[in-house]
Parts: C-alpha cells; sequence; structure tokens
C-alpha cells in the first residue's frame, strides 16, 4: 500500500512540474491592441510596425529571430519618443540578441533626449528593455509601469 502512495505522488509531483513548465502563449497582436485601448493617450498616432522588414529597418532585428511581434511608433520625432516594441524570439539565443539590439536603440533614445526638456528625459529614464524567457520588450512611454504590468500579465 505504501508502494502504491509513493507511486500516485510521485505521478502527482510531476504532473505538477510538467504543468509549471508549460510556456503560456500570447498573441502579442492583441497585447498591442489592449494596450492602445487602455493607453490611448499615450499610444495614439503611433505608426504600427507591420512587417519583420520594418523591426530590421528600425532594430535591425532580422526574420530569423522573430516567432511573433507587435510593435508601434511616434514618427514624429519632434514629440516625445513613444516606442512599443513587443518581441517573441524564436529561441534563446534569439532572444539575447534581440534583446541586445532593442537596448541599443533605447540607450539611443536615452542619449538623444538626455539633451532635450527634463520631463521628456525622465519619462525615458523611467522606461526600459526586458527579457521574459523568449519575450523582449522596449517600452518607452508616459505610461511604462502600467504598461509593461499589462504586457507581463499577459506573456506569463
Amino acid at each position: 500500500m505504501k508502494r502504491f502512495f509513493t507511486i500516485v505522488l510521485s505521478a502527482l509531483i510531476m504532473v505538477a512540474c510538467f504543468a509549471g513548465c508549460g510556456a503560456k502563449e500570447a498573441d502579442l497582436s492583441n497585447v498591442l491592441k489592449d494596450i492602445n485601448s487602455s493607453f490611448s493617450n499615450s499610444t495614439k498616432n503611433l505608426k504600427e510596425l507591420k512587417d519583420v522588414s520594418d523591426l530590421n529597418t528600425y532594430y535591425e532585428i532580422s526574420e530569423d529571430e522573430v516567432k511573433q511581434f507587435a510593435a508601434e511608433i511616434n514618427p514624429d520625432t519632434s514629440t516625445a519618443p513613444v516606442e512599443i516594441v513587443l518581441v517573441e524570439a524564436k529561441d534563446s539565443d534569439a532572444a539575447e540578441s534581440v534583446k541586445t539590439k532593442l537596448e541599443r536603440r533605447y540607450n539611443t533614445i536615452y542619449s538623444l533626449y538626455s539633451s532635450y526638456s527634463a520631463e521628456q528625459f525622465d519619462m525615458v529614464k523611467d522606461c526600459k528593455v526586458t527579457q521574459s524567457g523568449n519575450f523582449v520588450t522596449m517600452i518607452v512611454a508616459e505610461d511604462y509601469n502600467d504598461i509593461i504590468k499589462m504586457v507581463n500579465e499577459a506573456i506569463g
């Protein structure tokens, strides 16, 4: 009887471990739509990047690194920078590469806006590039803390 319970308990532990290891599926396009509907003041007038070639143009992220993405940028360089880039990389190596490239872009924005108004620079300083598994984000927006919370809830 003890042996039976040991086997059942072991099986339950294995099931729990496998359940905890499962990756959460998140549709980044839907996440971005939710961001836009919740933070319309921060995200109005943004240009959607529709193709991976756009990621390559703006961030040097190649197609072979990306499983899915959703991104919008502010094409008006005379106003505060707003860029929301959500990428699910194909694997962990690609995620590291995407993170490096987005950090390079963030550092460019940081340097550029360090000489602008203190308010715009403070907003940029509060933002950052994050990585959770194969998901990499760069969010530069006034509502960074609330937006990143929404993204983290969606990607698990």
